[in-house]
């Protein structure tokens, strides 16, 4: 692997000049149109970005905000603001105006970028965010724009050479998490983490220039940017962007644009199989990233669908690369993977921080160096990020468990432990099991306060499509068979889909904030 330390903005410099006639970006825009640009013409495009938004006021340490789905306009701001040592702030574009005035708030940018037909929604946001909201130079833009004339205004294209470069620790972004299980906070991460995630993940991925990436996840998300974006651009490969994610269109999209290599999450892949799938002629995948888990059923369909093992892996917003893949030659879905070369990872007793031994659960913890393999810390919150770290280890607050083979098996978050009468009780087994049910798509179990027990377990299923309504009799019946009484859930919902985030993350603190009476599932 490839890495000493370096900034994204030289990343991007030397893949323009070694790759400067080979394809950077292709865009599929909503109306299915395609536009293509080399390294040098997007080059191009950024310089003249860049220098709109210099135009606007965006100096050196500030931020830029991005409410934007995929477009070229996020791709060409994001290299933009990285170039002139600024930095970013990107927001799910769809959030509501008191998300976006957090973000605004908390950021405190000089320019914000959002599409035409949601500003009337991102000025309110910027309304709110008061003294911090009016600050901002508000622009707004088409996002199936290829031009983008409305955002390089009339500035002059800015000159590379004139520009000072970035340090390694200079801001590159702020991303707000995804609030699975608390209150998003705000990420910092640097040019230098930028760079690691590309060289790692690129490496990893054994992404060559001759490669290209199929994006359909969200770009303001860290799964885009650095398993897919970065590691493109330091392998100097190329990019497919779709504008979103269709389970429909995956694998026609994936033959269509010669893509070799792609990125989801489990909740996709479920969605793909759940649209009835059929293998797609042409299709050239080789490699496929996944997180999260899905059966091993769904697992060998998958495979099959795509004419490649997808490989799982794990990785936060704050551990920039992914820090554990699954090999190439052995991937298994029920594992996170190994330790990815140039990465650390250790288990440690949650509770004294001392190791433990194989085969034994642990919180996953992770080494390196902060702000430059590790991300800066979290956005004006020195004591959160010192809580988040014990002896230089950034504490994750997933379990697992490795065996002598140094796979990682996911055993839940700290959170996902509940205390049923004094045990503790793994939601994730509660959830695998009840996942065999062939009725069943997916599962999330939570915890519900009791008056007896502290807490019990309860669940909430998807039917799988074309299935038979699921039978909460034969849940019990399965769970009695597989589960010690404490951890047998006491009621289950049948609902129509989970909350999530944007990339599909199931939002359990919302179950758990929205229990209502449920269906008894058995003593």
């Amino acid at each position: 692997m490839r890495w000493g330390p370096a900034t994204f903005a030289a990343r991007w410099r030397q893949a323009v000049t070694a790759r400067g006639d080979g394809t950077f970006l292709v865009w599929e825009g909503p109306d299915g149109a395609v536009t293509s640009w080399t390294y040098a013409e997007f080059d191009a495009l950024v310089a003249r970005v860049a220098g709109g938004l210099a135009d606007r006021g965006l100096v050196p340490g500030h931020a830029v905000h991005l409410a934007l789905t995929n477009s070229p306009a996020f791709v060409a701001t994001w290299l933009a603001a990285t170039q002139l040592g600024a930095w970013i702030v990107p927001s799910d574009p769809k959030a509501t105006a008191p998300e976006l005035a957090g973000h605004i708030g908390r950021t405190l940018p000089m320019v914000g970028i959002c599409s035409v037909e949601r500003a009337a929604a991102y000025r309110d946001a910027a309304a709110q965010a008061g003294t911090a909201g009016a600050g901002v130079e508000i622009v707004e833009v088409t996002e199936d724009d290829t031009a983008l004339d409305g955002l390089v205004g009339g500035a002059d294209a800015v000159g590379w050479a004139e520009l000072a470069d970035p340090d390694l620790r200079d801001r590159a972004a702020v991303m707000f998490t995804s609030g699975t299980t608390s209150a998003p906070k705000g990420v910092v991460i640097t040019q230098a983490n930028y760079a690691f995630a590309g060289d790692v993940m690129a490496a990893a991925a054994a992404l060559t220039s001759a490669d290209r990436q199929l994006v359909v996840l969200p770009l303001f998300h860290a799964n885009a940017q650095y398993y897919s974006f970065a590691s493109a651009i330091s392998a100097g490969a190329s990019v497919a962007l779709m504008h979103t994610f269709s389970a429909s269109r995956f694998l026609a999209q994936a033959a269509r644009h010669d893509a070799t290599h792609a990125s989801l999450f489990a909740a996709p892949m479920r969605m793909i199989l759940a649209r009835g799938a059929t293998p797609v002629e042409g299709l050239a995948l080789r490699h496929c990233w996944y997180a999260q888990n899905v059966t091993n059923d769904q697992y060998e369909t998958l495979a099959g669908l795509f004419g490649c093992r997808p490989r799982q892996l794990y990785g936060m917003t704050e551990t920039i690369p992914a820090v554990l893949t699954n090999p190439a030659l052995d991937p298994r879905p029920s594992s996170m993977g190994t330790v990815t070369l140039g990465c650390a990872v250790d288990l440690r007793d949650p509770a004294d921080g001392s190791r433990v031994a194989p085969g034994e659960e642990g919180e996953v913890v992770i080494g390196g160096e902060p702000g430059l393999t590790l991300f800066d810390g979290y956005l004006d919150d020195p004591a959160t990020t010192a809580a988040s770290f014990r002896d230089g280890w950034f504490r994750s607050g997933d379990l697992a468990s490795v065996d002598r083979a140094g796979r990682f098996c996911f055993a839940g978050r700290r959170s996902d432990v509940l205390k049923v009468a004094g045990e503790n009780v793994s939601v994730v087994e509660i959830e695998s099991v009840m996942a065999e049910d062939p009725s069943v798509l997916e599962v999330a179990v939570v915890g519900e306060p009791d008056p007896i027990r502290d807490e019990v377990p309860v669940a909430y299923v998807v039917q799988a499509p074309d299935t038979a309504p699921i039978d909460i009799a034969r849940l019990a019946t399965l769970c009695e068979s597989r589960l010690a009484k404490a951890k047998r859930p006491q009621r289950v919902e049948v609902v129509a889909e989970l909350p999530r985030t944007s990339v599909g993350k199931i939002r359990k603190f919302l179950l758990q904030g929205e229990l209502q009476p449920t269906i008894p599932l058995g003593e």
